[in-house]
């Protein structure tokens, strides 16, 4: 399950911008904003030198303002605990969209570390005017490997386009982390699975500093 995650989230993402910006980006469809703003990701991990050298902090703080508001964290967790979801409380609900949003900012800020040369090709796309959902298919080159298809589930919001799933050659971000959360619901209950992604987070944070 490990190198998923990774995959999914290093190769493109989306990323915040302006309040001054946010009616035009409600109204942008969304493979272009998925391609513009994935652009301009990506040109700011070229320029950076502290990212590219391993600034861990500075990594995150890239994801946590550039990929988290364009992403419905309530909406993957749901999908990613299954059915089990309606047994949760509102505030067990809470606590794990938050620890499910951690895990994955971590995942990529390691994800945007390894970055080297890889380019994104966007398919062509297609949507009618009245459609709430859509389906962004890119492709990410790697120099002397094979691509990589990438594509991003979006749901149109009062609030504009979210991504609410990434699949990559295939497989789905949520659907790969339903089984082991299924585990660990039968395993400890809400609360159980709750704990697990607590602890993960936390031994991810002492690595971190470490």
């Amino acid at each position: 399950m490990n190198y998923l995650p990774k995959l999914l989230l290093a190769a493109a993402t989306i990323l915040a911008v302006p309040a001054a910006l946010a009616q035009e980006m409600i109204l942008t469809a969304p493979d272009v904003l998925v391609q513009s703003v994935t652009e301009d990701v990506l040109a700011a991990i070229r320029q950076d030198k502290d990212i590219k050298s391993g600034n861990t902090q500075k990594t995150i703080n890239l994801v946590q303002s550039k990929v988290l508001p364009h992403f419905n964290f309530s909406r993957m967790t749901a999908l990613a605990v299954g059915r089990d979801w309606s047994k949760a409380s509102a505030a067990q609900k809470e606590q794990l969209a938050g620890q499910f949003r951690d895990l994955l900012v971590r995942t990529y800020a390691n994800a945007v570390s390894a970055y080297r040369d890889q380019k994104v090709r966007y398919k062509p796309f297609k949507m009618n005017p009245d459609d709430t959902d859509a389906l962004v298919r890119t492709e990410i080159q790697q120099p002397g490997g094979r691509p990589i298809q990438l594509d991003y589930s979006l749901e149109k919001t009062d609030k504009g386009w979210k991504v609410y799933d990434v699949v990559v050659a295939g497989v789905s971000l949520v659907t790969n982390y339903r089984s082991t959360f299924s585990q660990e619901i039968r395993d400890g209950g809400i609360d159980g699975l709750i704990k697990t992604l607590t602890e993960k987070n936390r031994a991810l944070e002492k690595g971190k500093a470490a």
